[in-house]
């Protein structure tokens, strides 16, 4: 096995990125996106789309603007392929296993009853049979409100935990630790932001690492190390085989886990801003619930300088962009690991399904 100080050096930049899915990759291209999932058989299960967002006005493709944009439809598109994997891979008939089984057994005691009191308890085991008959045939609607609410509820979690409690917790400690507290508003605004940045970035860290000791999210993250290794092969102008694949290094600059992290790191530098900005404006600080707010309004932004600088970063290779990717190269050492040869199959069979004839992906 080669070493990836031997990889060969890039030759081409391409703006194809993909992500980890349930036993699975999905690559998005300028034109086609497709996904390739193992079932339950082992097999390779591949299925392909346009890619959304391509005819947008122009507007869109602006500076920042085209950030927020991407960023949407990167969410949109990776649930719906990730919800797609777990229903092909078979996740979803383990995860109803244990109801289906105490179905089972509430049926099976229902008739053992009927059968030593046949005379009072027949009409008990056939109403439970029919509620069991109408839990297995909920409406559609039903299930999308419930994935609807579900996806708000991890929202307001988010917004929660990186957002509402490091400003929280810097009210409480600023009461108690006088270093936390200047009389410079400068040097206070400063002191702030960099507290609740680094409880973010903590926050951050820790729910990544946590996360990767559970067995199936270490595997996505082993199919997070076969769409990188394959996205860097196609790069260095390599043909797309298994073995020429897993030879490539597997810490990639455009990652997501890298755009995380690096919003964060935006987020602290745009706070340093918030109550300077106050003060010049109104001669005093923000209150905690109002500074909340505005970060919320923020989010775009944020959202939008990341992404042109993880665009800059995928773009280019130099001293400035090695220190732009840094923080979420180290991040990766959690959420990117070596993938198998079987995952290796699956990134190549989904990268070459939207690898244009025209160059349209070259940067």
């Amino acid at each position: 096995m080669k070493k990836e100080k031997d990889v060969v050096a890039c030759r081409r930049k391409t703006s194809i990125g993909g992500q980890a899915l349930m036993e699975g990759i999905m690559m998005r291209g300028p034109k086609n996106t497709a996904m390739a999932v193992r079932n339950t058989k082992g097999e390779l299960v591949v299925e392909e789309f346009p890619t959304v967002g391509t005819k947008r006005p122009a507007i869109c493709r602006w500076p920042i603007i085209r950030g927020v944009f991407g960023y949407i439809d990167s969410m949109a598109l990776g649930y719906k392929c990730l919800m797609r994997s777990a229903e092909l891979s078979g996740l979803e008939d383990i995860v109803e296993e244990k109801p289906k089984k105490k179905k089972k057994q509430v049926d099976e005691g229902a008739e053992a009853v009927e059968t030593e009191n046949s005379a009072t308890v027949p009409e008990a085991a056939e109403v439970a049979k029919e509620i069991s008959a109408q839990e297995d045939k909920l409406p559609s609607w039903v299930m999308t409100l419930t994935m609807v609410i579900g996806v708000a509820l991890g929202v307001l979690l988010a917004v929660g935990l990186f957002l509402f409690l490091p400003t929280f917790l810097y009210d409480i400690a600023s009461r108690y630790l006088g270093f936390l507290q200047s009389e410079n508003p400068m040097v206070k605004s400063l002191v702030k932001s960099a507290f609740e940045g680094i409880l973010r970035v903590i926050l951050l860290v820790g729910y990544m690492a946590a996360i990767a000791l559970m067995k199936d999210i270490r595997r996505t993250f082993m199919y997070h190390g076969a769409e990188h290794k394959t996205i860097f092969c196609y790069e260095a102008g390599l043909e797309l085989t298994v073995e020429n694949v897993r030879a490539q290094r597997r810490f990639h600059p455009r990652c997501g886990t890298s755009f995380l992290i690096l919003m964060v790191l935006v987020s602290i530098f745009v706070s340093f801003f918030i109550d300077p900005i106050s003060i010049a404006i109104s001669g005093e600080e923000l209150p905690m619930l109002l500074r909340v707010f505005v970060k919320l309004l923020l989010i775009p932004f944020i959202v939008g300088l990341g992404y042109e600088l993880i665009k800059f970063a995928g773009r280019h290779d130099n001293f400035l962009t090695r220190i732009i990717s840094l923080p979420g190269v180290w991040l990766q050492h959690i959420t990117v690991f070596e993938p198998t040869d079987d995952m290796i199959e699956c990134a190549i069979t989904a990268v070459k399904r939207v690898i244009p004839d025209d160059g349209s992906d070259n940067w």
